[in-house]
């Protein structure tokens, strides 16, 4: 105990450095750091030396991982979020912050039409190639054409056949499927 003790007083300038980078979070110094030290005893407790990495590393990862999450929890209470705050660090130790993350949702015109085309190919082909029992399997399965997708032992239940029996319909059915589909140049 003695010994944790001596390594929490000797990393508080740690603690005190990494603080700095949160000095624009608005919080008060005392505060984050009293959350820092919180999250260098927990590095302390936790530390395995066999793991490969140093103390300091990994004191350092703790301490910035207790902040974070202390701010985490405060926004959440907030509702507000600033998109260029930082809300982590990659494997490299870059910041990350929520733009970084966030998606672009704007759909693609020629994305969608593609997309449109495949699916009308895919009704097509169902049409096409696929006898009335596979055709239903799979429109119920991947809940199409207004049907609600089901497992398949729900639909061996519905249709009085083994679950076993309507993997190995739908199996076939996917592989005329693909076959009709790479007909029309459309691999997947």
């Amino acid at each position: 105990m003695d010994a944790k003790n001596i390594l929490v007083e000797k990393n508080l300038r740690l603690v005190a450095h990494i603080v700095k980078k949160y000095a624009s979070s608005g919080r008060d110094t005392d505060e984050l750091i009293a959350i820092g030290i919180v999250g260098l005893v927990k590095a302390v407790n936790t530390f395995k030396a066999d793991k490969g990495s140093r103390l300091g590393t990994y004191a350092a990862r703790c301490i910035d991982n207790e902040l974070l999450m202390m701010l985490r929890t405060e926004r959440k209470l907030n509702r507000e979020i600033s998109l260029y705050e930082p809300i982590g660090t990659d494997k490299e130790g870059n910041e990350i912050s929520f733009i970084d993350v966030v998606e672009d949702t704007s759909e693609d015109v020629v994305d969608s039409m593609m997309l449109s085309e495949r699916i009308q190919k895919m009704y097509l082909a169902i049409d096409e190639v696929l006898t009335d029992r596979e055709r239903e399997i799979i429109y119920k399965r991947y809940g199409l054409r207004g049907y609600k997708e089901v497992t398949q032992r729900e639909i061996g239940t519905m249709m009085g056949i083994s679950r076993s029996y309507v993997s190995r319909i739908e199996k076939k059915a996917l592989e005329k499927l693909r076959h009709r589909m790479a007909d029309f140049g459309i691999m997947w």
